[in-house]
């Protein structure tokens, strides 16, 4: 990396968290999702802030913001995600890993409640949590699928896992040894990794919601077939290099039905993200009062 925009402080006390932010263009939801870093209960983190050659200005959005323990760092490249990554884990300071992303909001307390997780079960590698969906508007949508344990996480990787990326901490020694894939698969670099490393790792999902993960307005038809295909290659791959056929024929039977599903809510006019929206009043609460308290508009009912 060739230009650094913040000065890097080194503390004589090292982080115990590195968090990740690789950013691409990351538009008007970049200062939310940063100063929902700043505010988290727990103090003891970096965060390095990755740009991958991005054109717009998001990056003037987060200039009023002092904080020494955010790094900044860009060389005006296009890498894509996994490979940032990988260079937020080779410049890691912390004995934890955690991940963010640039248009997404993290509540007060997850940091500290995945740290009181992997220390008090140093069996587990790698900790979720659970997630609301939010619009483009920051209205709630409804909840991100999940899964709680281990067992349940790994049940049907030829299905894929539910275990949102963004919402990841775990051990730096974890993300060290397996690493992502390079060139990476289209748009499931986190479910590459995860069909790579689940037989031999621990998982485990906060049963709590801590995250709010933002989908979309507008469905991207093509980039999510895309996607799909993606993940079955990578299923494909895995599968057959395993001797695994059973789960190759569920992975493929599964992706007919997602592809056809797809289809379907795009001929009837829905969108991907038309959830049901299950959230209750006290998530909506709790959801609306970080809102105000991180000052995000436009103002929810």
């Amino acid at each position: 990396m060739t230009e650094r925009l913040s000065d890097i402080c080194l503390l004589d006390e090292l982080p115990l968290v590195t968090v990740a932010m690789p950013i691409y263009n990351a538009g008007k939801y970049l200062r939310f999702a940063v100063l929902s870093i700043v505010n988290q209960t727990f103090t003891n983190w970096e965060l390095l802030i990755i740009d991958d050659g991005s054109t717009d200005n998001a990056l003037q959005d987060i200039a009023h913001i002092k904080d020494e323990r955010i790094r900044i760092l860009r060389d005006g490249i296009n890498r894509g995600l996994a490979a940032r990554l990988n260079e937020a884990i080779d410049l890691a300071r912390g004995q934890y890993f955690a991940r963010m992303d640039g248009d997404d909001v993290s509540y007060p307390e997850r940091f500290e409640r995945q740290l009181s997780v992997l220390k008090n079960k140093p069996e587990l590698d790698l900790v979720a949590t659970r997630a609301i969906t939010i619009d483009e508007s920051n209205k709630t949508i409804g909840l991100f699928p999940y899964a709680i344990s281990h067992k349940e996480i790994c049940a049907k990787p030829w299905r894929g896992f539910y275990f949102p990326h963004p919402t990841w901490m775990g051990k730096i020694e974890w993300f060290r040894r397996y690493r992502y894939s390079v060139p990476s698969p289209y748009c499931c670099e986190d479910q590459e990794l995860l069909l790579r490393s689940f037989n031999k790792s621990r998982f485990s999902t906060l049963d709590e919601i801590l995250f709010a993960y933002r989908l979309r307005d507008i469905t991207d038809w093509q980039k999510l077939a895309r996607t799909r295909r993606a993940v079955f290659m990578v299923q494909l791959r895995h599968f057959t290099s395993s001797s695994l056929l059973h789960f190759l024929l569920l992975a493929t039977l599964a992706f007919v039905g997602k592809i056809g599903a797809d289809y379907m809510r795009k001929i009837s006019g829905r969108s991907f993200q038309s959830l049901p929206n299950i959230v209750n009043n006290t998530v909506l609460l709790n959801w609306h009062k970080l809102c105000d308290d991180l000052n995000i508009l436009p103002k929810l009912p």
